[in-house]
């Protein structure tokens, strides 16, 4: 699609609407990006400059403050987890600037309005693209995670899940899966028809979820439990009564489906 700048250019240049748009479309492509502006490294820098610490080398939680407030951003707002992902920031409320200029590049931006916009269109993609939000979702326990610690804290866990879980139910990212992921049987695309209209995780039982792991004990959640409960999240229905416990699922996964039914039970 040409821009207002590159059709004012070539009309300019050529004169005639209609030679204008052949030569656009016979004009190699690497010419024709060429002539869109880059991000500036310079600006980027700059920016990056009045946000990092005082003789500091990088933003930490004061700047990424000031930084969520220039934005027009809550810094809690779950859109963060994605820009943390494109920045590669290194833990929470940390941005080196090696990151902040590529991953500002990599989205096109190097103003403040700009990077504005790019929130709106990251936080939509988030909840909509079920592998962008796989990405992310990963990445946050990875950049979250304490230093030298294998599992993430239970309330810092529940903390993301609040805000990841129901921003790809509302989205569609975790819409339900009516066959698990990987399965390969022909035989089974009966079932998948079937199961068209069935209805799968709701999100009341996010919080059975946390009342069943605060009731539990548990001080921390694994990488294996925090990566398998998103695929978890997609493929489960609503009734539990679909859950293959011989698979490979983490056991504490396999305990809280036997509590739901029991929530389930109790309810009915």
């Amino acid at each position: 699609m040409i821009s207002t700048k590159d059709a004012k250019r070539f009309l300019a240049e050529y004169k005639r609407v209609d030679i204008a748009v052949d030569a656009f479309y016979n004009e190699p492509v690497q010419a024709r990006q060429a002539s869109i502006p880059q991000p500036s490294t310079s600006k980027l820098n700059a920016l990056f400059d009045k946000y990092k610490e005082p003789g500091g080398d990088d933003i930490t939680v004061d700047g990424t403050i000031r930084m969520c407030e220039d934005m027009k951003v809550d810094p809690e707002d779950v859109v963060l987890l994605a820009i943390a992902y494109e920045l590669k920031s290194p833990r929470m409320g940390d941005w080196t600037r090696a990151g902040w200029v590529d991953g500002w590049k990599n989205l096109e931006c190097d103003t403040i309005s700009a990077m504005s916009s790019a929130l709106v269109r990251l936080r939509d993609r988030l909840g909509s693209d079920s592998e962008y939000f796989s990405q992310v979702y990963n990445f946050t326990f990875e950049f979250s995670r304490p230093p030298g610690q294998r599992s993430l804290g239970l309330d810092m866990a529940q903390g993301f899940w609040n805000l990841l879980i129901p921003h790809g139910l509302q989205g569609g990212a975790l819409s339900h899966l009516t066959r698990p992921a990987g399965s390969d049987d022909e035989g089974d695309e009966d079932d998948e028809m079937m199961g068209l209209d069935e209805e799968g995780w709701r999100e009341e039982y996010t919080g059975w979820w946390f009342e069943f792991l605060t009731e539990k004990g548990g001080k921390g959640v694994s990488k294996d439990t925090w990566q398998m409960f998103m695929e978890f999240v997609r493929t489960i229905d609503a009734k539990f009564e679909k859950y293959d416990m011989e698979a490979a699922w983490p056991s504490t996964i396999d305990d809280f489906v036997e509590y739901a039914k029991e929530r389930l039970g109790t309810a009915s």
